[in-house]
């Protein structure tokens, strides 16, 4: 008798809270948008759980600075209001999240904690594969612990059996959801708390030091020894060129708007060769492969895609390898039409989709002077330039 193929592994998402406002850390601004090594707060757990092969997606929840400020999610990932608090805030994400089943794995996450990595999620993910129905990070309290009242320090509390709580926070979803329905809205500060209530075991993994909270101001400082200090980084450039076929009764897309014209580009999927150009250009200072390599125009599932997912799943590279997008140089070779006139939608689209400032996007374009292909209308080129920040791997 043949043996019965495994059941699939239940999904998991992310919860990415990014909706409070951080009055203590006394921006200007929500913290989560604060600049920390040239990105968001925010980005830097987003771009984590998109670069963590075993999560299939997520919902961030936060308002429109928020979305305005981070730009084309990753695949995968939906958005939702915020709450007034943070339990609202949970259960307007639950609610996104409403066509997952109740054994998959959620993880729960303050956008305040950057610090974020695999290894973290990792630990969870696996106290729950084996069986616990809830985990949360923990770190021990090193320093010595009083009571204190009117400024005056009282007697020593037992460190011993105290641990510091961090985010993220794993659950399978059913518990969650029937935490937070049995709530009623009673108070809490973590879900974890929520989940004992209902008489549910929270099982402990170990946390980690990068999982600094910010709150105050002094905190930035502190994260950014933290996830920035010691990492010797290099530049790494890579080039990418692509041509396509104009033909008539096609649309027309290119770096990631579409043009009016007479002819589109003919290709497998939406044939932006701007795009193209860049995704290549991005692999190829990751020392990545190419388009071809990911993306084979022999797989059905490419054809007609759209190239903004190309671009994005590039992005994504870089930042599974802990870089960041330094500046990308795009130059589109066409006799028609104009790109004058759309450059800077282009611009804006392409950081859009690189989640960067349109300021490290450059985009120009020019003519053959009617000489060859291009200059024949017969199709359009491109040429990018892509400059990383990537760890050294030698250090």
């Amino acid at each position: 008798m043949s043996e019965s193929a495994p059941s699939p592994a239940p999904a998991v998402v992310a919860v990415l809270l990014a909706g409070g406002v951080g009055a203590r850390a006394g921006y200007d601004q929500p913290k989560q948008l604060a600049l920390l090594g040239g990105k968001p707060v925010l980005r830097w757990s987003l771009d984590a759980f998109a670069a963590h092969g075993g999560l299939s997606g997520g919902v961030l929840v936060g308002n429109d600075d928020v979305m305005a400020a981070v730009g084309m999610l990753p695949e995968g990932w939906i958005s939702a209001a915020p709450g007034d608090e943070r339990q609202q805030s949970v259960a307007n994400a639950l609610a996104a999240l409403a066509g997952f089943p109740d054994d998959a794995a959620v993880l729960v996450h303050d956008a305040a904690r950057p610090g974020v990595n695999a290894a973290v999620i990792d630990r969870l993910l696996a106290a729950l594969a084996d069986g616990a129905e809830a985990a949360i990070p923990t770190l021990p309290v090193p320093d010595t612990l009083v009571a204190q009242a009117d400024g005056v320090a009282g007697d020593v509390v037992d460190r011993g059996a105290l641990a510091r709580v961090q985010t993220p926070q794993a659950f399978r979803l059913g518990t969650l959801r029937r935490a937070h329905a049995a709530a009623d809205g009673a108070a809490a500060t973590d879900d974890a708390q929520l989940v004992r209530r209902i008489g549910v075991p929270v099982a402990a993994v170990a946390g980690d030091a990068r999982l600094h909270k910010l709150t105050y101001a002094d905190d930035m400082a502190i994260l950014s020894g933290l996830l920035e200090t010691g990492r010797m980084m290099q530049n790494a450039v890579g080039m990418g060129y692509d041509v396509h076929r104009l033909v008539a009764d096609k649309p027309l897309w290119i770096g990631g708007i579409e043009i009016a014209h007479s002819h589109g580009l003919e290709g497998h999927s939406d044939a932006d060769v701007a795009l193209h150009a860049l995704t290549d250009a991005i692999l190829g200072a990751l020392g990545d492969g190419d388009i071809g390599d990911h993306f084979p125009p022999s797989d059905p599932q490419w054809r007609g895609a759209a190239s903004h997912r190309f671009l994005s799943f590039a992005a994504t590279r870089v930042a599974a390898r802990g870089g960041r997008i330094a500046h990308v140089d795009l130059t589109i070779i066409a006799e028609a039409p104009k790109i004058g006139p759309h450059r800077q939608a282009i611009r804006e689209r392409i950081a859009d989709i690189l989640a960067v400032s349109p300021l490290r996007v450059s985009v120009k374009a020019t003519t053959t002077e009617r000489l060859g292909f291009t200059g024949r209308r017969e199709g359009i080129a491109a040429q990018a330039v892509a400059t990383l920040s990537l760890p050294d791997d030698r250090a």
